[in-house]
């Protein structure tokens, strides 16, 4: 049975960095895409980043981009998310979640939730202003 484990999340001030990570057993990690997908009090859950099974390729949303990396250690089996310059909108539950068996070709897909199979519980991130 695969499961994911997300850790990392907590009370961060605006501004400040946080690196969230997912660690993924009972699946075929290496050649898995992940993502991370983030829910805010209230509002739909929303993509926020991916990484291809082989790491060479990310998407972000736009609202992240140039603050938030997504990495991965296939040795570890392991994805990061690493938080910059947080800001108070980021405050959400952060979900990992895995595309076990996904082809390569489909990584445009990574994007929306309903491409992958596997989620993690979630972490809460919370920003104060």
């Amino acid at each position: 049975q695969a499961q994911l484990v997300e850790s990392g999340g907590g009370l961060v001030q605006a501004g400040g960095s946080l690196r969230l990570t997912c660690a993924a057993s009972g699946l075929t990690f290496a050649p898995a895409p992940m993502g991370w997908f983030r829910q805010a009090p209230g509002k739909e859950r929303e993509f926020a980043a991916s990484i291809s099974g082989s790491g060479t390729s990310t998407y972000y949303t736009d609202s992240v981009k140039g603050r938030f990396t997504i990495s991965r250690d296939n040795a570890k089996n392991t994805v990061y998310l690493q938080m910059n310059s947080v800001k108070p909108e980021d405050t959400a539950v952060y979900y990992c979640a895995a595309a076990d068996l996904a082809p390569p070709y489909l990584f445009f897909r990574s994007r929306t939730g309903e491409w992958y199979n596997y989620w993690g519980q979630g972490t809460q991130v919370t920003v104060s202003s």
